[in-house]
Order: structure tokens, then sequence, then C-alpha cells
């Protein structure tokens, strides 16, 4: 069982005062002010921008989230994507392309 299955009922917990309907900045909230752990936080950082209809449907979405780790944050994704790199590849062997300067070294 992964990371996002295990924080569910923890995530349930912080948003136990939520009136629904309710879309993700608003659940975010809620578990701020209900004083929610930083991985609560995270896992609700991870589920799409939409209106939740209830419990149930937060508890789905969380479900649904990437396993948190090395490289698996929603805050490093993008770089990733745009250095063509994945989690946990050493930047030394991530293959880029040769710049003119590196091509005119090699002849």
């Amino acid at each position: 069982m992964g990371a996002a299955h295990t924080i569910v009922p923890e995530v349930l917990d912080a948003l136990k005062d939520v009136s629904y309907p309710a879309d993700r900045d608003r659940l975010l909230t809620a578990a701020r002010e209900a004083g929610a752990p930083d991985e609560v936080v995270r896992a609700l950082r991870g589920i799409p921008a939409e209106a939740y209809g209830g419990r149930e449907e937060v508890a789905r979405a969380v479900r649904a989230t990437p396993d948190s780790g090395p490289g698996h944050d929603t805050t490093q994704r993008a770089p990733q994507a745009r250095h063509r790199g994945r989690p946990g590849v050493a930047q030394h062997l991530r293959e880029e392309p040769k710049t003119p300067i590196h091509e005119e070294f090699d002849r």
C-alpha cells in the first residue's frame, strides 16, 4: 500500500468540518485551519483543482495521486520534465544534447 492510501484517513479527519461542494483551494484552507500535518496538505495539493461533492470524492482523488517520495513531489515534476530528467537519475547520467561548444571540443 502506498503513502497516498495510508494518508486518506488523516486527510478526511482534517476535512471533517468542511461543507461540500468544495474546491481544492477550500479544502487546503480547511486543512491548514484544522492544523493538518504537512503530509495532508501535500496530498491535497496533489489532487485535481475541481469541485468535490463529498468526502468520498476527496478520498478517491487522494488515493489516485502518486506516492510521495524523492522526485514525486508536484513541485519537482515540472523542473524534471523541462530538463528531461527522471526521478532518481543523477544529473551527470542524464542524456543532454551537445551544445556547439561541446561539439567543438569533441573534434
